[in-house]
Formats: structure tokens, sequence, C-alpha cells
């Protein structure tokens, strides 16, 4: 009889320390897939981010060559001589970092230079359209591009535009400026467009 104690006994300590070790054994192994997939799209933001940058570099540097052939100056309308900075102007977009309607550095200087061009040209007046990227509803998006919108205007009021001269509106995901669906197109989308109304 006490034999079998015994073994009743070591089969209740041992079973339960058998249980223990193999579920310590089960351990999850991660695949370093989805830390390669984050820094591809990093990387990818990265160059969309970079992209945006220098197209801006682009639209400063033919902004100064107008400048230096004198079709820069200031006056009442939009004259043959100020077509090239209009469409610079026009041209020239604001981006936006993923989920945002917060101004970032770059995008405050385009304003500086709008606001420049506006005072120049007095009887202008401009829509300011938030556009966003392609995730999250529609709804969600029409905000989010309100946002935006509202955000560079007020920039530009702050720098002595009259809001009379403003027109905000929100086209949210309905109108990308490229259709993909990766990392690149979504930071091309999220951005604040101007046009001049006619």
């Amino acid at each position: 009889m006490t034999k079998k104690i015994w073994i009743l006994l070591t089969l209740i300590l041992v079973l339960p320390a058998m249980t223990l070790m193999a579920s310590c054994a089960k351990k999850k192994i991660y695949s370093d897939a989805s830390g390669t997939q984050a820094s591809d799209d990093a990387a990818r933001a990265e160059r969309a981010r970079q992209d945006a940058l220098a197209k801006q570099r682009g639209f400063d540097e033919q902004r100064l060559k107008d400048q230096a052939a004198g079709r820069g100056g200031a006056g009442g309308g939009l004259d043959s001589g100020q077509s090239a900075t209009r469409s610079s102007f026009v041209s020239e977009d604001v981006y936006f970092e993923f989920d945002s309607a917060v101004l970032i550095p770059e995008a405050r200087e385009v304003l500086k230079r709008k606001a420049e061009w506006m005072r120049s040209n007095p009887n202008v007046s401009v829509i300011v359209e938030g556009h966003t990227d392609d995730r999250g509803t529609v709804a969600y998006n029409i905000a989010l591009g309100e946002r935006r919108s509202e955000s560079a205007m007020s920039f530009l009021v702050d720098l002595g535009i009259p809001a009379s001269r403003l027109t905000s509106v929100s086209y949210g995901k309905e109108k990308p400026v490229d259709p993909g669906h990766n990392e690149a197109a979504w930071a091309k989308n999220r951005r604040v467009h101007f046009e001049i109304k006619k």
C-alpha cells in the first residue's frame, strides 16, 4: 500500500512539473519579416517626403528665376508676367504627416511664400482644398481634410491675408494625386492644394 502512495505522490508532483516545462518550451519565435516590412514602409515614406521637398525646392528655384527676370513684382491683378508665379502658387502643395493637421516646418515655408504672392496680388481669392490618403472612413477623412485646410488658412490669416479671400473645402480621400496604395502614394495625398477662384 505504501508503494502505491509513493507512486501516486510522484505522479502528482512530476506531471505538473513536466507540464510547466513543456509550456515554457513553447515560446513564440517571431519572424523578422514584420520588422523588414516596417523598415521598408519607413524608407518609402522618407523617399516620398524627400521627393516632396525636392519638388518644393524646384518651385523655389523657379520663383527666384521669375523674380530675377522681373516677373515677380507686385501688382493688382494677374498680368502675363505673373503667370509663371501663378503657376507655382497653384502647383505647390503643403504636405502633412500621417493622421495630422499640424503644419511641419516645410509647410510653413510654403505658406509664407503663398502669403507673399497673395499680398502681391490683392484681387485674387483662393480655394484651400484639404486632402487625405485613402486609409480610414470617408467621414473621418473629410473631417481630417477640413482640419488641414483650416490649419493652412489660419496660418495665412496670421500672416496678414484677409480671411475673406480664402475659402475652405475638404475632399478627404476622394481626389488623390497618386492612386497607389503604399506609403509613397499616401505621402503625396496628405496635402492641402490651392486653387485660384475664377
